[in-house]
Order: C-alpha cells, then structure tokens, then sequence
C-alpha cells in the first residue's frame, strides 16, 4: 500500500502561497543544517510563480547552499514568456543571493533534445531533497501526461516528450525522480483542479491515467476550491 499524503487544505489562493512557501523554507533551512547543503527542484505553471515571490521575502534560507533543478521546460529559449526557468527567475532566482553556478536549467532549446535530456541527467542528484510539483486539470505532473510512454519509465531520468497545450517538445523528469525524491511537494488551486486532486490521492491506482499519483505520498497544499471533492471537501 503507498503511503498515505500529508493534505493541507487552505482557505484561499493566498493562504495557499502563504502556506507554500513557509513549507518550502522550513524543508530548505532543515535539509542544509543537516548536510551541509540541499538541492531543489522547481515546478513551472501559474500556481508557482506567487509561491516563490512569496519564498524570496522570507528570511534564514541559506541560499549560498541550495542547487536548483526544475522538473520539466518547453524547447523554448531561456528568455521566452513560456520558459519555466524565465518565471523562476523573475520571481525568486533574481531575488534572491544564489550563486548563478548552482542552478541548472534545462536546455530544452537545443536542437538534440535527446542529448540535452542526457546532459540534465548526468547533472541530477540520485535523489533530490525537495521535488516541488504542479497537477494539471487532466492529471499530468511535470510534463508526464496521461497514457505517455514517459510514465513507463524506469531507467532515463529526464527524457524529450511532446505533449500540453498548445501541443508542444519538452523535456521531463520522469518517475524514477519523483519516486526517488526525499521530499516532494505538490500544489493545486481551482475548481478545474477538483476532479484530477479526488482522482490522484483517492482514485484507484493508475498513475498512467493521472500521472500525479506518481506524487501521491507527498505533501498536498491545495485550496479549498481544488479540494471540494475530495471525501470531507479534504477535511
């Protein structure tokens, strides 16, 4: 039997970020005292973005010690408005006293996206510290989208995938990441997120159908709204 997720159901859109965001700092200052340093993973689409201007004001993060990864990117420039490591760094990566050397974006520009896949696996960590997630309203993480060969992954750690809206290449994390993470953190917000939250952490067990249940023994950090049908509206 999977474990069971830790949920924490929050009033409003800005009690979740309050929320997120003091998680995410607790989970950084607690992984770096204990080793020296920690790594984290960031997650792209709209509910992250306030989440880390929020995590950028908050004070006691060592981020001379953290590396930053991100879990997926479209194959766009690093500078385009679709570009997940664009969002991050306009809303924390600039804010905040990192060393540029230790994040590592993907480059999901280059021409051999299959190269480039191999090129982020050889940088990742067997395990990240902390893996942050977003869900979709039809149920994909990262960029594992249902029924994807990704999600039968068991060997590549970051693969090229072409999926999403508008239809486009990515490159993705895959399973073995998520499942390999020490700690992972998952965020939803919105009525149109209700339906893929009851089936990740109460549906029966096919992460190939919704692919967030690959993160379901995480922490869940969603809203009243996405959480509406869940047994007990999450209670």
């Amino acid at each position: 039997m999977a474990p069971s997720p830790q949920r924490i159901v929050v009033e409003t859109a800005e009690a979740l970020v309050a929320a997120a965001a003091s998680w995410i700092a607790r989970g950084l200052a607690d992984a770096a005292a204990s080793s020296g340093g920690t790594t984290l993973a960031l997650a792209g689409g709209a509910t992250p973005g306030p989440v880390y201007r929020r995590l950028a004001t908050l004070p006691l993060i060592p981020w001379e010690r953290i590396e930053i990864f991100f879990g997926d990117e479209r194959a766009v420039p690093a500078d385009h408005p679709a570009s997940n490591y664009r969002m991050a760094r306009e809303t924390l990566l600039s804010l905040v006293p990192i060393p540029p050397e230790r994040i590592h974006r993907m480059e999901a520009e280059q021409p051999d996206l299959d190269a480039a896949a191999r090129g982020y696996e050889a940088l990742l960590p067997a395990a990240l510290d902390l893996l942050l997630l977003g869900m979709g309203a039809d149920g994909h993480t990262a960029s594992l989208f249902p029924h994807a060969p990704a999600l039968a992954e068991t060997d590549r750690r970051v693969v090229p995938v072409t999926g999403g809206e508008p239809l486009v290449q990515r490159l993705t994390v895959t399973p073995p990441v998520i499942k390999a993470a020490k700690s992972l953190l998952v965020l939803a917000a919105g009525t149109e997120k209700a339906e893929a939250v009851a089936r990740a952490l109460e549906g029966p067990d096919a992460p190939a159908v919704v692919p967030a249940q690959l993160a379901r023994r995480g922490t869940w950090i969603i809203d009243r709204a996405a959480a509406a049908l869940l047994t007990g509206g999450g209670q």
